[in-house]
């Protein structure tokens, strides 16, 4: 039993299909011929709506993807992010914050500007699935929304700074509808925001 329950992958006759996999993976490098990119992007965002009445100041935010080019211009896109406001008054009390975090996933789009331009521009769309959290100035969580749909859009520039790096200033817009269940009372919550960034990429 105790064989059955091991993990197929480490038993003796996952072995072989384990290395195939470490093999292909180690090697994704070589036969991606730049075709990958990482990129992280702080940025500073701007509510564009209210959160159920409550005052919502600007915040921060940043996101990690990674990028693969299967056409010559399109890319597919993958990652994580972050983004925290703050608020003076809110159905939670005073100076909360709330922190939307979650997954994205979609499709870029880069193109050079023209022949005599040394730089591209870029403009992409996808899904979030991701969650609010309101926290009190302490830092105690107060409520969750628990995961859900939204999506995101944005554009901008790449500039290459030499070699396999760029710097990538853009705008994003993000929209997040979720529900907030606070002192059984339930509180629709719409977290949309333009955020402000300029990213760093590394190709390879």
């Amino acid at each position: 039993m105790k064989n059955a329950s091991f993990p197929f992958l480490f038993r003796k006759d996952g072995l072989p299909f384990l290395f195939s996999a470490l093999s292909v993976f180690f090697s994704l490098p070589a036969l991606a011929q730049q075709r990958l990119s990482l990129k992280v992007r702080p940025g500073i965002a701007f509510a564009t709506t209210e959160v159920f009445e409550a005052d919502i100041h600007s915040g921060l935010g940043f996101e990690g993807t990674v990028s693969y080019r299967f056409m010559p211009h399109l890319y597919l896109y993958g990652g994580w992010g972050w983004d925290s406001f703050t608020a003076t008054e809110s159905f939670a009390g005073e100076d909360v914050h709330f922190e939307e975090t979650g997954y994205v996933m979609g499709f870029q789009f880069i193109h050079p500007m023209g022949n005599d331009l040394a730089f591209e521009y870029f403009a992409r769309g996808g899904l979030i699935i991701g969650h609010i959290e309101v926290e009190s100035k302490e830092g105690k969580m107060l409520a969750d929304s628990g995961h859900g749909g939204g999506f995101q859009v944005e554009a901008g520039l790449f500039f290459p700074l030499g070699g396999r790096w760029h710097l990538i200033p853009g705008v994003k817009y993000q929209t997040l509808s979720r529900e907030i269940i606070f002192e059984s009372l339930q509180y629709p919550i719409d977290l949309n925001f333009l955020s402000v960034g300029v990213s760093i990429s590394c190709s390879f």
